[in-house]
């Protein structure tokens, strides 16, 4: 058992342990019968046994009952230890989670969360609630088998050894090399998984540019691979599993009893003396497959816990011991850096423990303040921060040196709580939950009216499309209504408006609205902007020409800071940036208070 799986398990180990104990007593009675078979046996051979014969026959019947009942203990308490582990598992899951940076949360970080919480907790299912009963019935009766014979005849004892000797050498050489080859196993599903996710992901596009036999390929290649790593595993341990199976099989137990009592019987052993080496040898290797069984669960369960505990190993965000309340809403950003590890980068979501030698910044010492009532703008190419920058603000990340403040607060002295009602965000890539629309924009406002929610809906231009509905606002998204991206934005927005934050981060919040509603959007975003400190991330200029401040970045630092006007006639990055959007001299749409006013 790998350390990480008994710490998972440590929470229930007493009655895991006194359901071993209860399956020990259970293994035992199975060997009760066989010895009353022979005791019964001798005594109708004997003048006058009867008597001893009914004895053991009751004997033989209450060790049955007794088996039947400690068997039933046994399991029962297994399986109820399983569901409180699972539950305890479950929910340390959910409690980390809750603390872990937002930033973590990334496409691939849903799918290691539903691995854990779900995939490896079933997986230890089977290992607590049966395998650790299987396993210890397995041991107990051979033992247990073997004790009795060596007290009634150790030569039929030593007979009734040699095929569970020989099942186990050939069990130790199929399994030879079996850690590697396992994780070679493990590797090469997920090299399956991987290309059929990607050629499943991408084949409209595939499809679209003809490349779909290309694409295949990747596919047909991983799966060739797997198959000849297979092959050739199967090959080299078929032929010793084999062997262990036909020599540990009841036949050829009884041939070699039999052939062995035949032997002694004609030395002059009576008949009756090498009876219980044939009844008892027959029980010798019989539990041997479950053995082998309860192993390779054992390993699947060391898996499912390792991957487990990485998980609870993910760094979670410190929460201050004394909390502070930020007083106004102006955002200052003081020497600010940040570097993602592999694990952090947006979408990663692998969560490791950060590594000693932190890797390249992506924001380099930063300084900024964000006005309340004004709207500051990020720019610059791909890749140069603007979206991490940004994500600092409401505490995605904490940064690696430098600090944020909210009227006045360190951040991360805010409560989360508290962080969220200062500040709300609307990003690109939106969140919203399998549930009504009602709530899925009053989220942050549970207690609003339904007036409010139309009213924030109206603002972000979809309450038309909402009322449009069968059900209108109790159509659950996801199930009854599939929203365009476009519209999953004005979403978005209109929870913004209805949580009514006074900072505000958005993240090209119109990046999926149609050029006919892309204006009316603007002006709702206008409305939202109104008298609130905003933080815009524009990946098209014309849309925050007129916002009070716009700031430059190049390689996660401030290259150019200013109005449009004064960047544009500074001729340097910001005026070929916007000489590269093909955007006209004079913006024209607007992002920021002049729209309102």
């Amino acid at each position: 058992m790998s350390t990480k799986l008994g710490e998972l398990v440590r929470p229930v180990r007493w009655s895991l342990g006194a359901a071993v104990l209860l399956d020990a007593v259970s293994a035992l009675m199975v060997v009760v019968p066989f010895v009353a078979v022979v005791r019964i046996a001798s005594a109708l051979l004997e003048e006058g046994g009867r008597d001893e014969a009914r004895k053991w026959a009751w004997i033989a019947v209450a060790a049955l009952l007794l088996r039947a009942v400690t068997m039933f203990a046994a399991y029962a308490v297994t399986h109820l230890s399983e569901a409180e582990l699972a539950s305890d598992l479950r929910g340390r899951i959910v409690d980390h989670l809750s603390r872990l940076p937002l930033g973590w949360f990334g496409s691939r970080a849903s799918g290691r969360v539903k691995k854990a919480a779900q995939d490896d907790v079933a997986a230890l299912h089977h290992l607590v609630a049966h395998s650790a009963l299987d396993t210890t019935t397995a041991v107990v009766v051979p033992v247990a088998s073997l004790a009795c014979l060596f007290w009634v005849d150790w030569r039929m004892a030593l007979v009734a050894l040699v095929p569970l000797v020989a099942a186990l050498a050939l069990y130790a050489v199929a399994l030879g090399g079996s850690l590697e080859l396992y994780r070679r196993y493990d590797a090469s599903l997920a090299e399956i998984n991987a290309a059929t996710v990607e050629y499943a992901g991408g084949i409209a596009v595939v499809k679209a540019f003809g490349r779909t036999g290309s694409a295949h390929s990747t596919f047909d290649q991983a799966c060739a691979d797997f198959h000849a790593f297979f092959d050739r595993w199967m090959r080299r341990s078929a032929r010793a599993g084999t062997a262990m199976e036909v020599i540990s099989s009841p036949p050829v137990a009884l041939l070699l009893l039999v052939l062995a009592a035949a032997g002694l019987v004609s030395t002059g052993t009576p008949a009756l003396d090498v009876l219980p080496g044939i009844v008892l040898g027959l029980g010798i290797c019989g539990p041997l497959l479950a053995l082998a069984m309860g192993l390779q669960d054992l390993r699947e369960a060391s898996q499912a816990a390792d991957r487990i505990g990485a998980l609870l190993a993910v760094p979670a965000l410190p929460v201050a011991a004394d909390p502070v309340l930020p007083r106004g809403h102006e955002v200052v950003l003081d020497g600010v850096t940040f570097g993602y590890e592999d694990h952090d980068e947006p979408g990663a979501g692998t969560g490791d423990v950060l590594p000693a030698d932190p890797g390249p910044a992506a924001v380099d010492d930063v300084s900024l303040e964000l006005v309340p009532g004004t709207v500051t703008a990020l720019v610059g190419l791909s890749g140069s921060g603007k979206s991490t920058l940004a994500r600092l603000v409401p505490r995605f990340h904490d940064p690696r040196a430098g600090e944020v403040r909210l009227g006045g607060a360190p951040v991360h002295r805010v409560a989360t709580g508290e962080l969220y009602r200062h500040v709300s965000f609307v990003f690109q890539e939106d969140h919203l939950l399998v549930a009504s629309l009602r709530e899925n924009i009053a989220l942050a406002r549970p207690e609003a009216t339904d007036h409010e929610v139309r009213r924030a809906a109206r603002a972000a231009r979809i309450d038309e499309r909402i009322m449009a509905l069968p059900d209108g606002y109790d159509c659950v998204l996801g199930r009854d209504v599939h929203l365009s991206g476009g519209e999953r934005q004005r979403v978005a927005i209109a929870r913004a408006l209805l949580a009514d934050a006074p900072v505000i981060v958005l993240d090209e919040a119109t990046a999926f609205a149609d050029p006919d509603c892309e204006d009316s959007i603007q002006q709702a975003l206008s409305r939202l902007a109104a008298g609130r400190t905003v933080l815009v991330i524009a990946h098209r200029l014309h849309t925050v020409a007129h916002a009070d401040r716009i700031v430059v970045l190049d390689a996660g630092r401030v290259v150019e800071s200013g109005s449009h006007g004064e960047l544009l006639a500074l001729d340097g990055h910001y005026s070929r940036l916007w000489a590269a959007s093909g955007a006209p001299h004079a913006p024209g749409h607007r992002t920021g208070r002049e729209d309102h006013e």
